[in-house]
């Protein structure tokens, strides 16, 4: 906690104050915190390049605010400094390769099984701008977590946080790239940490042969369009039937590419009770959700990332995961319940789900 009432800006107290963020933001439950400037060096022109392809789909988002995306300074005048910090999300115990060989139950990215990381994180990157600013006051501070559009990864990469990965995933020598990252933007002129700039994935490339739908153009390229987690979570209206069948059972998300990573052997569980699953989400038969109601599903994911697909979309790719499960009853028949639907998406799918199974 902070006990400094000495107020006063000095090049002294700002030499000193990245050590102090470090030990406060473990004590908020950050695992690691550094320091860089205000710039996403290379990274910005690898967005560029990556826009002009067209690979984000239909994510315009990731195409507006002109260059507020990677120029920290224009997103927030006057930034000089970003501190970025990562935060371990992994429930334990779990066993994600367990949960994608059981065809009939549903599989959720595991960041995704607890409560909704924004909240929780954004509070806490809130209280360390405060404890910042009762240090060192006299400069501005501002939060973020998913909440602007700021080049995350980069910054942490350029923060020391690790080493962007063939996947595009942010990873650490010690703790693989099971994390959540957040940032503050300040216009203190702080000392900044030197960049991760060694690759350390030498000639693996197991994240990019996994991938269940070919999604990688190459290394650190990913098509967003034929991604799972683009499929399941951006995507709205149909998904494209090529696709369908190498989807599986993976209903929200996908981490294939994280599970196969050699580094996260070294990833370590999370602390927080907030991100452990709910709702029993680890383990739950893909008919069992596919019966939810609406009501059932706004409850049961109330203060959740699920929530983020809606009822349509989440009923559209548990009947993918349907079409990909065996034979069985209680599949055949979740599906024939649904075959009337509503939604001319729902029904679309089911359609499809049922003539997998010879229906």
């Amino acid at each position: 906690m902070v006990t400094s009432t000495d107020n006063t800006p000095s090049n002294a107290s700002l030499e000193a104050l990245p050590e102090k963020i470090r030990q406060w933001a473990k004590e908020l439950g950050f695992a690691d915190a550094g320091i860089t400037y205000a710039d996403t060096g290379p990274h910005a022109e690898r967005l560029k390049q990556w826009l002009a392809a067209g690979y984000h789909g239909n994510m315009a988002y990731m195409a507006d605010h002109g260059d507020k995306r990677y120029t920290p300074s224009s997103l927030v005048p006057n930034t000089q400094r970003v501190i970025s910090v990562r935060m371990d999300y992994l429930p334990s115990p779990d066993n994600p390769k367990q949960a994608l060989t059981n065809r009939e139950t549903a599989y959720i990215t595991r960041y995704a099984l607890g409560r909704d990381y924004h909240k929780l994180m954004r509070k806490r990157l809130a209280t360390l701008a405060k404890w910042i600013d009762e240090a060192v006051a006299g400069y501005d501070y501002r939060a973020f977590v998913d909440s602007a559009p700021v080049l995350e990864r980069g910054l942490a990469q350029r923060a020391g946080l690790g080493w962007i990965g063939k996947n595009n995933m942010v990873i650490h020598p010690k703790a693989g790239s099971f994390f959540f990252l957040g940032e503050i933007f300040t216009s203190a002129p702080l000392p900044v940490d030197e960049p991760f700039d060694k690759q350390h994935c030498g000639s693996c490339s197991a994240c990019l042969e996994i991938c269940p739908t070919d999604a990688f153009v190459g290394a650190h390229l990913l098509d967003a369009r034929k991604c799972i987690s683009y499929l399941t979570i951006e995507l709205k209206g149909p998904i494209p039937e090529e696709l369908r069948s190498k989807m599986g059972n993976r209903v929200f998300g996908c981490d294939d590419c994280q599970i196969v990573c050699p580094w996260n052997k070294f990833s370590k569980p999370t602390a927080e009770s907030d991100f452990q699953p709910r709702h029993g989400l680890n383990n739950t038969e893909l008919a069992e959700l596919f019966m939810w109601t609406e009501d059932e599903f706004l409850k049961r994911t109330e203060g959740s990332a699920i929530r983020r697909t809606g009822y349509e979309n989440w009923l559209r790719n548990i009947a993918v995961g349907l079409g990909n499960a065996p034979s069985t009853i209680p599949v055949i028949e979740a599906l024939k319940q649904r075959a009337e639907h509503p939604s001319e998406v729902v029904r679309e799918h089911v359609v499809w789900a049922l003539r997998q199974h010879g229906l």
